[in-house]
C-alpha cells in the first residue's frame, strides 16, 4: 500500500503467532496451513505466520505457508539479533510477498529489567536490526515493544532512526493493554508531529485487551492516522487476548459515517475463520462474543422480537449474512446423497478436497443413523473433528465403557493407534470418564495434569452431539483439546487424545529470551 492511499487500513493478522502464544493454544503444521489459507481467502493483507527462531516446528510452518500463500504478505517475527533475522529471512524466502517484523523493548521498565540494556544500546540495536533486515527484503516492520509506556523523546528518536534505516511499517504496540483510547490517539498525533520522516512509513497498532480496550484503542489510532491494525481471529492472544479482527473490521464497515476507511476483508468469510480457529485451538467462542458469538444475532426479549419482525434494523446494526451467517435452505437427513452433502459443505463455507469430503460424508451417514435431525452445527462439528484430526500421531480406534449401578468400578476397554501401531488395554476408574482417561495414560504414559473437563451440547434434544473440551498442563505448558460425538464418552476420549497430540507439538517449542546479543 502506498502511503498516499490514506483511506485504506491494512489488516495484519497474527493469529498464527501471537494467537498461538495463548496459554492452551497450540497448532500443528496442517492446522496452521489451513488457517493461513482461510486468512488469505478472506483478504487479510499480512499474515504473521510465526516466530521462526522459536523452534524447528515454527520455522517449518512459516516456510511452508510462505510456499503456499500467493496474495497475502507472509511475515515472520524476529528479535533485534542477526541470528533471529537470518532465521526469519530463510523461513519467508519462498514467499511472493515477504516481510520481516523485528522488535525491541523501548520502555524504561522493559529496558532496565527485561533487556538489562541502557537506552543508547537499545537505540543502536534499532538501527542495526532494521538495516540488517533490509538486506533480505524491502518490506521491514519495526515494533517498539511496550511503546505506550515509552518516554516520548526516546520513542521519537527510535521511530525516526528505524524509518531512516529502512523500516516501511512502524508499529507502536500497547503490549500490556494499559493505554486508554484518548491517550493512544494523542500518542500517534505526537509522533506524526515530531518525527520528521513519519510520512515515509505506514504506522501500525497492536493492542492487547487486558482492560477490554483492544478494539477501542485500535480504532482510536486509526482515527489519528494509523493505517495498519494488528489483530487476531476471535481476539485470541496472550493473557486477555488481542484486538479481534472481526470486531475491528465490522466496526469500520458499520460506522462509515465516522470512520470512512476501507479494508480488503471479505466479511462473509468471518464466521468460517472464527469456527476454524475455535476448533483448532479448542477455545470455544463465548455466546455473547461480538460478531461471532452464538447470541450475536439472537433476540429473546419480547420487545426486541417485536421490533425485529417489523424492521430488522431496529435491533440489528449489521446483517447476519454480512459476516457469513446464512439461513439454511437445505436440510439433510439419512437419505441425503453425496451431492447434497457437498453442496451443504459449500453453503457452510468449507472448501475441502475430495478425499476429505469422502471421510466427512461417511461420518455424516453414521451420524444421520443416530440422529433424527442433522443440524448445520452438527455437520460443522463433524467436519472439523474428522478433517482436522486425520494426521495426528495418537488416534482413537475403539472404546467400550461398562458403568452404572451393576458395574462398579466402571471399566473401559480402549484401542488406540500410536504412531501407526494399534495398542489396547482395560482400565478402571472412579467414573466412566476417569476409566477412559486412565486407559489412555496406560497406553501412552505421560505426566500431564487435567485442568479442565467441560461438556456442552452442540444442538438441542436428547440426541444432540456432546462437544467436550479438555485442558491439559505439563511443565507450565497448557493445551486444549476438543471433540464432538453423540456418545459423550467417545467425545471425551477424543478430546483428551486431541489435547495430547497438541501437547506433543508444544513440547517442541521454546520461548525465546527477551534478547540475546
Amino acid at each position: 500500500m502506498s502511503t498516499s492511499d490514506n483511506n485504506r487500513v491494512v489488516i495484519f493478522d497474527t493469529t498464527l503467532r501471537d494467537g498461538e502464544q495463548s496459554p492452551g493454544a497450540s497448532m500443528n503444521l496442517d492446522e496452521k496451513i489451513r488457517i493461513a489459507m482461510v486468512l488469505e481467502e478472506m483478504g487479510v493483507d499480512v499474515i504473521e505466520a510465526g516466530f521462526p527462531i522459536a523452534s524447528d516446528g515454527d520455522f517449518e510452518a512459516v516456510n511452508e505457508i510462505a510456499k503456499i500463500v500467493k496474495n497475502s504478505t507472509v511475515c515472520g517475527l524476529a528479535r533485534a539479533t542477526k541470528m533471529d533475522i537470518e532465521r526469519c529471512a530463510e523461513a519467508i524466502k519462498p514467499a511472493e510477498r515477504k516481510r520481516i517484523h523485528t522488535f525491541i523493548s523501548t520502555s524504561p521498565l522493559h529496558m532496565k529489567y527485561k533487556l538489562q540494556m541502557d537506552p543508547e544500546k537499545v537505540f543502536e540495536k534499532v538501527k542495526e536490526s532494521v538495516a540488517f533486515a533490509r538486506t533480505f527484503t524491502d518490506d521491514v516492520e519495526w515494533s517498539a515493544e511496550d511503546g505506550t509506556r515509552t518516554e516520548h523523546d526516546f520513542l521519537c528518536r527510535c521511530v525516526e532512526a528505524a524509518i531512516k534505516a529502512g523500516a516501511t511499517t512502524i508499529n507502536i504496540p500497547d503490549t500490556v493493554g494499559y493505554t486508554m483510547p484518548h491517550e493512544y490517539s494523542a500518542l500517534f498525533n505526537m509522533l506524526f508531529e515530531r518525527v520528521p520522516n513519519a510520512d515515509k512509513a505506514i504506522f501500525s497498532v497492536h493492542c492487547h485487551n487486558d482492560l477490554g480496550l483492544g478494539v477501542a484503542n485500535s480504532l482510536a489510532a486509526v482515527s489519528a492516522g494509523a493505517r495498519q491494525v494488528e489483530c487476531t481471529i476471535n481476539g485470541l492472544g496472550e493473557r486477555a487476548g488481542n484486538a479481534a479482527l472481526e470486531e475491528v473490521v465490522m466496526a469500520l464497515k458499520t460506522r462509515q459515517d465516522l470512520m470512512p476507511f476501507q479494508t480488503n476483508i471479505v466479511t462473509q468469510d468471518i464466521m468460517k475463520a472464527s469456527r476454524l480457529v475455535s476448533t483448532v485451538t479448542g477455545f470455544t467462542v463465548q455466546p455473547n462474543k461480538a460478531i461471532v458469538g452464538k447470541n450475536a444475532f439472537a433476540h429473546e426479549s419480547g420487545i426486541h422480537q417485536d421490533g425485529m419482525l417489523k424492521n430488522a434494523e431496529t435491533y440489528e446494526i449489521m446483517t447476519p449474512e454480512s459476516v457469513g451467517l446464512t439461513e439454511s435452505k437445505l436440510v439433510l437427513g439419512k437419505h441425503s446423497g453425496r451431492h447434497a452433502f457437498k453442496e451443504k459443505l459449500k453453503d457452510l463455507g468449507y472448501d475441502i478436497g475430495e478425499n476429505a469430503i469422502e471421510v466427512a460424508f461417511k461420518g455424516f451417514k453414521d451420524l444421520a443413523d443416530k440422529k433424527k435431525d442433522v443440524f448445520d452445527e452438527d455437520i460443522m462439528a463433524l467436519v472439523d473433528d474428522q478433517v482436522l484430526r486425520g494426521n495426528d500421531r495418537l488416534q482413537l480406534v475403539s472404546l467400550e465403557i461398562l458403568c452404572g449401578t451393576k458395574h462398579q468400578p466402571p471399566k473401559s476397554e480402549l484401542e488406540m493407534s500410536i504412531d501407526g501401531e494399534i495398542k489396547s488395554c482395560t482400565s478402571t476408574g472412579d467414573g466412566p470418564v476417569d476409566a477412559a482417561f486412565n486407559a489412555i495414560k496406560t497406553l501412552f504414559p505421560h505426566e500431564a495434569h487435567l485442568q479442565l473437563y467441560q461438556v456442552h451440547a452442540v444442538t438441542h434434544g436428547t440426541d444432540a452431539q456432546a462437544e467436550v473440551t479438555v485442558r491439559l498442563e505439563e511443565n507450565g505448558r497448557t493445551v486444549n483439546g476438543q471433540a464432538a460425538d453423540t456418545d459423550t464418552m467417545v467425545a471425551s476420549t477424543k478430546a483428551y487424545i486431541t489435547a495430547l497430540n497438541k501437547l506433543l507439538v508444544k513440547r517442541e517449542k521454546t520461548a525465546p529470551s527477551a534478547l540475546s546479543a
